[in-house]
């Protein structure tokens, strides 16, 4: 079965944007190194980042995100940042005559994604899963994130950990207000600007 990251790029108190959706300074760690992220891309990053972040984004076999992140990108235009496989939670269809064309900057692929709407976090999960086979599933942290956090649908937590303090704005885990263990990062690499974090999920929720 596949593995479940829950993954974005994130302040150092939390927040993967402001209260209007604004990421700031938070992506500027994929504009400031000389090794593309994809060939022929525009997104270039320094080489540490680079050799973290492309057998990443390598292994991923689907997406899952939420409807919100959806609608903000247009669904990358049908070309994802990774994966050949979509999920996008949502109570309402996929929009009428969204029929994307062109290719997305950040990763220039020439085939597109397939993309499926579903109502429910766990069901996204399972199909997602599916898709992927042996594959990565990730899952974007935020709302929808912090659902499948709270669920135990998440086997792994992933933070590429910026250098910048929001004090308010969107919150990398949602809603989720629990306690929960992690182990100890089993991947700690220093880029330029930016921390890459992976920690596994203890099973064991404790709500005290």
């Amino acid at each position: 079965m596949s593995t479940v990251i829950m993954h974005n790029v994130v302040s150092v108190d939390g927040f993967i944007a402001d209260a209007d959706d604004e990421v700031g300074p938070l992506f500027d760690w994929y504009g400031n190194g000389d090794v593309a992220l994809i060939e022929g891309g525009a997104v270039k990053v320094s080489r540490i980042s680079a050799d973290y972040v492309k057998p990443l984004w390598a292994s991923i076999g689907a997406m899952v995100i939420g409807r919100h992140l959806f609608d903000i990108t247009n669904g990358w235009e049908g070309v994802p940042p990774a994966g050949e496989h979509v999920v996008v939670v949502s109570h309402r269809p996929r929009p009428e005559g969204w029929h994307p064309t062109g290719a997305h900057t950040i990763h220039p692929r020439q085939h597109r994604a397939s993309y499926h709407f579903v109502d429910d976090v766990a069901q996204a999960i399972a199909t997602a899963r599916e898709l992927a086979g042996d594959r990565v599933v990730v899952v974007a942290a935020g709302d929808a994130g912090g659902q499948a956090f709270a669920l135990g649908l998440v086997d792994e937590v992933a933070m590429d950990v910026v250098p910048v303090v929001f004090g308010s704005g969107k919150r990398y885990f949602g809603s989720f207000d629990a306690r929960q263990l992690l182990e100890d990062p089993h991947t700690v690499i220093q880029g330029d600007r930016v921390l890459h974090l992976r920690y596994r999920v203890r099973r064991q929720l404790d709500r005290r």
